[in-house]
């Protein structure tokens, strides 16, 4: 079984566009969307959800308001000021939480002289596996202000794993979270290869550089490819000039194509929306590409392999 981690030192590259349309080319992937804060992949795939399943992470503090005493040091010790001591007309001052600002510490529960704190697990979101056109699919949603986004993460890869396992699938298509935080590290940990997406800018080259180190970290076989290329060639350039000099393969340049909004709004990958357009063959050639570095060489679904598209200015669109 093999993953590959589709990541993106910075958000906007276009990640999950090309994410989908390497859904399209593939044989019988297991997709999976780690971008649990921001998840996305749903919205082109247009996924039927099978099961979904709470994630429970952490814990917060609950007051059992008929047993509090509203002594008040638990919020005096809330170095988080989640507590509140607040009038109460029949038994006098008590205190309350506010779930929001709780950080799950456990202090006032250690400290509370009537013992009227409970500390139940937290419901931080939830998962989801789904079936789509391509194959089963897991993605989650992690609540709004919840933490341990790295542990649902996890989850996500965990029961993509499974799901492969369960149906003799042999590749893993994982949609990663942008940027170098906690997310990303629970992607790439123990992934098999990794695929980076940037574009043509300043920001571009500097935070591929940012996630290439982390690649390195954990010791990830990384290829690049540079999406929207035509938007700034030189840049583009300097983006293939500085892989060269780490010895980082470049698999492919894709053109700008404004057919890609079109695609997402008609709920499409590129590559199955406009098939022909210069964006779609480029993207076929990517995945021959990465297909030819995974084992086995699984080359493509889709048998129209890719002509280069190369690093050169093409005629203004009308």
């Amino acid at each position: 079984m093999t993953e590959l981690v589709v990541c993106s030192g910075k958000g906007g590259t276009g990640k999950t566009s090309i994410v989908a349309s390497l859904a399209a080319l593939a044989h019988q992937p297991v997709l999976a969307d780690c971008d649990v804060d921001a998840a996305n992949l749903h919205l082109v795939l247009a996924p039927t959800i099978a099961r979904t399943t709470p994630f429970v992470a952490g814990r917060r503090a609950v007051i059992r308001a008929e047993e509090c005493t509203g002594c008040g040091l638990c919020a005096e010790l809330c170095r988080f000021d989640a507590i509140e001591r607040v009038a109460d007309p029949v038994r006098g001052a008590s205190c309350r939480i506010n779930a929001v600002g709780c950080e799950g510490c456990g202090v006032c529960v250690h400290f509370c002289p009537a013992g009227a704190i409970d500390f139940p697990p937290a419901r931080c979101g939830e998962w989801y596996l789904s079936e789509t056109r391509f194959g089963p699919l897991v993605h989650a949603n992690l609540d709004t202000g919840a933490e341990n986004s790295g542990k649902l993460v996890t989850l996500v890869r965990e029961q993509a794993r499974s799901t492969a396992a369960a149906r003799g699938r042999d590749l893993i298509l994982s949609d990663g979270p942008p940027g170098i935080g906690c997310p990303v590290t629970a992607s790439l940990t123990g992934a098999d290869h990794t695929l980076l997406v940037t574009e043509p800018s300043q920001s571009g080259l500097h935070d591929l550089g940012r996630v290439l180190e982390l690649v390195d970290h954990f010791g990830v076989p990384a290829q690049v490819c540079i999406n929207k290329y035509d938007l700034s060639l030189p840049l583009s350039g300097a983006i293939d000039a500085w892989c060269a000099g780490r010895g980082i393969p470049v698999v492919g340049h894709i053109p700008f194509e404004p057919l890609t909004s079109d695609a997402q709004m008609a709920g499409r990958s590129l590559v199955e929306y406009a098939p022909d357009c210069e964006a779609s063959v480029a993207i076929r050639g990517v995945w021959r590409e990465i297909s030819r570095r995974l084992p086995g060489g699984r080359g493509d679904a889709d048998t129209r392999c890719a002509r280069p598209i190369p690093l050169v200015a093409r005629a203004p669109r009308p």
